[in-house]
C-alpha cells in the first residue's frame, strides 16, 4: 500500500486489520468484533465519552483536569483511578507499561504474572493489551468519568483496537509525537502507517456515529521545546488524522514558563490548528487543547512542587486551554503515591476553577508573539509541503530526514539533531542553533538578537552554556539560567 496522505479504503484497513488482531491472543476476542464495538461503544453514556465532554468543556470555557497514573495490577489501578475520580478528576488516564509501549507483550505477561506472586507492582504502568478488552472494560466500568490511554507507543495499532472496544473514547498519541521522542530506531515512515491505521480505526467509528477524541502529544520531549516546533508537529498530526476520518482532535502543548509566550502557544496552537484544517477542506473536525503541566526538572522541595504546579494550572486557565494534564508534589523523587498524585489535582482544580471567569488581559507583548509564533509555524509547515510536493506524509518524512523540522534532545536516529534552544533575557525559549530548520531568513535573525541580548545583560557570550543553565534552572528555583556572579 503506497504510503501517502490518503484515506485508507475499508478494504486496505480490513486487512491490515486482520493481522494486527492476530499478532496477540488477546487479539482474538469476540469483544472485538466490530459489530459488538459499535453496540457497545453505542452504549456509552455522553458523559462518560471522551469527545463529547470537551466539546461541552469548550463550549463554556473550562479547563478540565487530568493526571497520569497506571500501575500493573488490575484490582489496584481500578483502586487508584477510583481515588483520583474522588480527588476531582474530570478525565482518567489509564498509563501503559514500557513492555507494552514496545509491543513486548510475552515481557509484560511475565511483569503480570510476577506482580501477582510477589504482590507487588512489577511493571510500570498498567498492560492493556494483556488484560485485553475484558480487563480493560472492567476498568472503564469501575468509574464514572472518560478513560484515556496514555503510553508512548510507536506501534499502537493492537492497544488501540483494544482500549476502544473497551469503552475508552481516547487515545493519545501520534506518527511523530509517539515515536521521536520515544523510540530510537523506528522510522517516521512506519509510524504513519501504524498510526493512519488508529486513526482509520477512529474513523470508522465516526462513520458508524461514534465519537472518539484523538490527542497528539504535544510537550515532545518536554525540554525547551520551541512552541513553533511542538505546535507545527501537532497540526501535522492533526492534519494526518483527519484525513483518515477523526472529527474530535486535541492538540497539545508543554508549559515553557514564560507566561506571555504560554499563553500565545496556545491560542495560536487553536487558532492555526483550525486554519490548516479548514485550508485542506476538514470543515467538520472540532479541535479543542491541552495544556501539559511543566515537563521538565522539578524542585525537590514538595511546597515548591506545589508552587510549579500552581503556577502551571494559572497559565492553563488563562490561556482558556479546554484541558490540562497534572503533575505531582514528588515529581522529581520517582514515582508518585496516589495520595500525591491528588494532591495535584487538587491544587489545579482549585487555581483553574478560580480563574475560571477571568480572562488574561491583552498587550502588545502577547500580540507580538502569536505574531512571531504564527510566522515561525506557517514557515515550517510551508517547508514540509514544499518537500512533499503538497503530500503531507511525503513532506513529513522529507522534512525529517533534511532536518525542515527538528526536536531538540530527542533520542530518534531520524531527528536531525542539530537545532539547540536557549531562553531569551525573559525567559521566552528561542533558538541558539538552527540546523536546517524550514525557518526564513528574517525568522532566524529575530531569535539571534533575542539571545544576543540575553548575552550582554549577562556578561558572557552566545553558548551552549546558554542552554545548559537553562535545563537545570527551574529545579533550583529560576526560570533563566543565569551565571552565578563572583561576590554573590
Amino acid at each position: 500500500m503506497e504510503l501517502r496522505n490518503k484515506k485508507w479504503t475499508l478494504d486496505e484497513f480490513f486487512t491490515v486489520r486482520k493481522e494486527v488482531l492476530a499478532s496477540w491472543p488477546t487479539g482474538n476476542s469476540h469483544l472485538l468484533d466490530l459489530d459488538v464495538v459499535i453496540k457497545n461503544l453505542k452504549a456509552v453514556p455522553d458523559h462518560k465519552n471522551f469527545a463529547l465532554k470537551l466539546v461541552e468543556a469548550k463550549k463554556q470555557g473550562r479547563t478540565l483536569i487530568q493526571p497520569r497514573a497506571g500501575v500493573c495490577r488490575i484490582n489496584e489501578h481500578i483502586e487508584l483511578m477510583q481515588y483520583l475520580e474522588e480527588a476531582g478528576a474530570d478525565f482518567l488516564p489509564c498509563t501503559i507499561d514500557s513492555y507494552t509501549r514496545q509491543n513486548r507483550y510475552s515481557e509484560a505477561q511475565k511483569g503480570m504474572e510476577e506482580s501477582l506472586r510477589l504482590d507487588r507492582n512489577m511493571l510500570n504502568g498498567f498492560p492493556a493489551v494483556n488484560y485485553g478488552v475484558e480487563g480493560c472494560r472492567q476498568v472503564y466500568e469501575s468509574v464514572d468519568v472518560p478513560l484515556q490511554a496514555r503510553h508512548g507507543t510507536p506501534d499502537a495499532r493492537l492497544l488501540a483496537e483494544i482500549i476502544h472496544a473497551a469503552g475508552w473514547t481516547s487515545n493519545e498519541g501520534g506518527a511523530i509525537s509517539y515515536n521521536i521522542p520515544y523510540a530510537k530506531n523506528v522510522s517516521i515512515a512506519d509510524t504513519i502507517r501504524y498510526w493512519q491505521y488508529c486513526d482509520r480505526l477512529v474513523g470508522y467509528y465516526e462513520e458508524n456515529g461514534i465519537h472518539i477524541n484523538r490527542e497528539p502529544f504535544g510537550p515532545l520531549t518536554g525540554t525547551l521545546v520551541p512552541p513553533s516546533i511542538s505546535n507545527a508537529i501537532s497540526i501535522i498530526e492533526a492534519l494526518l488524522a483527519a484525513e483518515q476520518g477523526v472529527k474530535n482532535i486535541t492538540v497539545g502543548y508543554g508549559m515553557g514558563g514564560n507566561v506571555v509566550q504560554d499563553v500565545a502557544s496556545i491560542r495560536t496552537l487553536q487558532k492555526l490548528t483550525d486554519e490548516y484544517l479548514h485550508q485542506y477542506g476538514y470543515h467538520d473536525v472540532i479541535v479543542t487543547t491541552v495544556f501539559h503541566q511543566w515537563m521538565g526538572g522539578f524542585p525537590a522541595d514538595e511546597d515548591k512542587a506545589m508552587g510549579l504546579i500552581s503556577m502551571s494550572s494559572t497559565v492553563a486557565a488563562l490561556s482558556k486551554a479546554t484541558k490540562m494534564i497534572t503533575k505531582t508534589p514528588y515529581e522529581s523523587i520517582g514515582i508518585p503515591t496516589k495520595e500525591a498524585n491528588a494532591r495535584g489535582i487538587k491544587a489545579s482544580k482549585l487555581v483553574v476553577t478560580l480563574l475560571e471567569d477571568q480572562q488574561y488581559v491583552d498587550s502588545e507583548a502577547l500580540e507580538a508573539e502569536e505574531k512571531q509564533i504564527t510566522s515561525e509555524v506557517k514557515s515550517l509547515l510551508d517547508s514540509v509541503y514544499a518537500v512533499g510536493e503538497g503530500d503531507l506524509v511525503i513532506g513529513t518524512i522529507k522534512a525529517f530526514e533534511q532536518g525542515l523540522i527538528d526536536v531538540p534532545f530527542a533520542p530518534s536516529k531520524y531527528n536531525y539533531g542539530k537545532m539547540l534552544p536557549a531562553r531569551d533575557n525573559d525567559g521566552h525559549i528561542r533558538i541558539l542553533e538552527f540546523g536546517n530548520l524550514g525557518f526564513t531568513d528574517d525568522i532566524k535573525q529575530f531569535h539571534r538578537q533575542k539571545l544576543q541580548e540575553r548575552a550582554q545583560a549577562e556578561g558572557r557570550e552566545v553558548s551552549f552554556n546558554m542552554t545548559i543553565d537553562d535545563i537545570y534552572a527551574v529545579s533550583q528555583g529560576k526560570l533563566v539560567g543565569r551565571p552565578t556572579l563572583k561576590g554573590k
